[in-house]
């Protein structure tokens, strides 16, 4: 399964939540912008990690989902979420 990160670049988010419809994992995080919750998803079972500071929330996971998080990137109209595939 392919190791990928989303990035959320805080600056960049104007908290429209285009995202939220498209992948169950993003939220609204307690400063009104989006985030990541892998366990936000009632239907599957997610683990991943994340990182959230005043610039970014980073999120990694190794999953069969990243579709998901590239539809939720392509749906925010100010472009503030990256989907980039890593290494291990």
């Amino acid at each position: 399964m392919p190791r990928y990160e989303v990035t959320i670049e805080k600056d960049a988010c104007d908290g429209i939540f285009a995202c939220l419809t498209r992948d169950p994992r993003f939220i609204e995080g307690a400063d009104g912008l989006a985030t990541v919750d892998p366990t936000a998803d009632p239907v599957y079972d997610c683990e991943g990690e994340v990182t959230d500071d005043a610039e970014r929330v980073v999120a990694t996971f190794d999953d069969d989902r990243v579709d998901e998080a590239k539809q939720a990137a392509a749906a925010c109209p100010t472009d503030a979420i990256i989907v980039e595939e890593v290494g291990e």
